[in-house]
């Protein structure tokens, strides 16, 4: 059996009425199936059309009889139909994408890092801020460079544009494999952490949370292969909730405040840090907690109006966080104190408990709901570098693809779930945390380095909107100290490993991209998920 008679016996996609593309009558007289580029390339030389770069789908008469009638399946239309994800996120959304995404599980577990990082009171408070700082400058760079370069993949595409592809690649291998999924791991084990201050009683059971974890991940999977809309629906609809979580918390310090509970923060600087690599280190746990500014980036071809909406809600976003992260550590020392705050595992439950006493139940609730809805966002941005490297084929092409009615990026998204599932059964919290920060903010650094290139190899490129240029020279020298510091201070093996890992990419990258090479049987694998997941080829063209 040829390849045209196993597409014309699987239905793929029937348009109906709501395919208004299509004549009327078409509606009724035939069904409508889409070619991966291995099928296009078959239709090609079976049909010997001009032109068949452009080929996207094809019609076949719905009558069997009439396509068996000869052997080229009777009269064949070939056209043209234009499959893109669907620009489904306004203003709102989008800040709601980044808070949402931002506000997780770092303001939960990280505080305690960053106390015990730098010593005092007052100098955590600093560095929170500090952090805030960082995170507003770093989305001022991205909301340039997202303007100017407006496809979808963050980091990945920019760093194509100003190093070339082996740059890009070697961020898609370490972000595929270790950044966003590990990120997106670390959120569904610390929901897991608050799932199981429920059933205390039960004893402490890891394979329990690690269950937990993958319910989450799984549910976090459905959502978004389902709907864009409904992805974005549910995380505005959690970002709104755990920030009304956050401002229980800051209201309460600020009763407690008044009630003069001030004696932890009257030690100001007592015990400070004075070692700059050890600082370092608290900022790697604040930047943890803030991690999430830069994930409008990474899906900006589904942003309504993106030259305005990407700079306004990266500033309006970053701001409100860094409020509401200021005064909830304040909060937090007006009910505990230091001691208390570092030796407790879940600070917001310790604070709920000694200061709502029987409503303090809501606490933990509103962190499970926090975490799950940043784990939603970071699915949601994660999954669309996968998808961006793809199509440029530095992945396997079919993770490109979109589904053909709900227009989510289906492949894509079951790859980074996938790969989440096993981070979540191999790690524990903190030594991702770790791990995380190193790499993250050695892309990053590349990424504001990239910035100050492109404004001189692309600078006849229109910038809707143009960052001062000692922004992104400062993050830039932010990010070496950041990756340098800790080496210095303490090296480990474990910064070689990082190092190791990111250079593995070469490994794949020469025989898979750069030559080409074909592994036996994945064009029909291809073609089979392609079938069974209703999946096409976007009509994107590369560069």
């Amino acid at each position: 059996m040829d390849t045209k008679r196993k597409m014309a016996d699987v239905k793929i996609h029937v348009p109906s009425s709501k395919d208004s593309h299509l004549p009327r009558e078409s509606h009724h007289s035939t069904k409508k199936y889409r070619l991966s580029p291995t099928l296009r390339e078959n239709e090609k030389s079976s049909t010997k059309k001009k032109d068949s770069s452009v080929v996207t789908s094809f019609n076949i008469s719905s009558s069997e009889s009439d396509m068996t009638s000869s052997p080229e399946y009777g009269d064949i239309e070939i056209e043209e139909d234009k499959m893109e994800l669907r620009r489904d996120l306004g203003f709102f959304s989008s800040v709601c994408m980044i808070v949402g995404t931002i506000v997780g599980s770092g303001i939960f577990v990280s505080p305690k890092g960053v106390l015990e990082s730098t010593g005092s009171v007052a100098l955590s408070l600093i560095v929170w801020i500090g952090a805030g700082v960082i995170a507003l400058f770093g989305g001022l760079c991205y909301a340039e460079l997202g303007t100017m370069i407006q496809k979808s993949g963050g980091e990945y595409s920019y760093l194509q544009a100003a190093y070339g592809n082996i740059m890009a690649f070697l961020f898609t291998w370490v972000s595929v494999l270790l950044i966003r999924t590990s990120s997106l791991a670390i959120m569904t084990l610390t929901m897991a952490e608050y799932v199981a201050t429920f059933f205390s009683s039960c004893g402490d059971h890891e394979v329990a949370k690690k269950l937990i974890a993958i319910f989450a991940c799984v549910t976090v999977g459905i959502v978004n292969s389902y709907s864009t809309k409904l992805a974005a629906r549910v995380q505005n609809l959690t970002t709104t909730l755990k920030v009304g979580a956050l401002v229980v918390i800051l209201v309460g310090g600020i009763v407690q405040l008044f009630k003069g509970k001030t004696s932890n923060l009257n030690k100001g600087f007592e015990g400070s840090a004075t070692s700059p690599s050890v600082i370092a280190l608290a900022f790697y746990d604040a930047l943890w907690a803030y991690d999430g500014w830069q994930n409008l980036n990474y899906i900006t071809e589904e942003v309504k109006n993106p030259a305005k909406t990407l700079p306004r809600a990266n500033i309006v976003a970053v701001l409100t966080v860094t409020l509401l992260y200021t005064l909830t550590n304040v909060s937090y020392l007006t009910a505990m104190t230091a001691t208390e705050l570092l030796d407790a595992d879940a600070v917001a439950v310790l604070w709920g408990d000694r200061i709502l006493k029987a409503a303090g139940v809501i606490i933990p609730i509103c962190v499970i709901i926090s975490t799950f809805g940043s784990s939603n966002g970071t699915a949601f941005t994660g999954s669309r570098t996968i998808f961006a490297a793809a199509r440029d084929d530095n992945l396997p092409g079919v993770l490109s693809y979109i589904h053909v009615q709900q227009r989510t990026p289906l492949p894509s998204m079951l790859f980074c779930i996938t790969i989440a599932l096993f981070m979540v059964a191999a790690g524990d919290i903190s030594s991702l945390i770790d791990f995380f920060s190193f790499v993250a903010w050695l892309s990053y650094g590349l990424t504001f380095a990239s910035l100050l290139i492109l404004r001189y190899t692309m600078k006849d490129v229109p910038r809707p909107y143009k960052v001062p240029i000692v922004i992104p020279i400062l993050m830039t020298c932010v990010s070496v100290y950041l990756v340098i510091a800790p080496i210095v201070e303490s090296p480990q093996i474990g910064f070689l490993y990082a190092f190791l890992f990111v250079m593995a990419g070469l490994i794949f990258y020469f025989p898979f991209v750069r030559f080409h090479l074909k592994i036996p049987g994945f064009e029909k694998l291809s073609i089979y998920i392609q079938l069974l997941l209703e999946v096409s080829p976007t009509s994107y063209k590369v560069d």
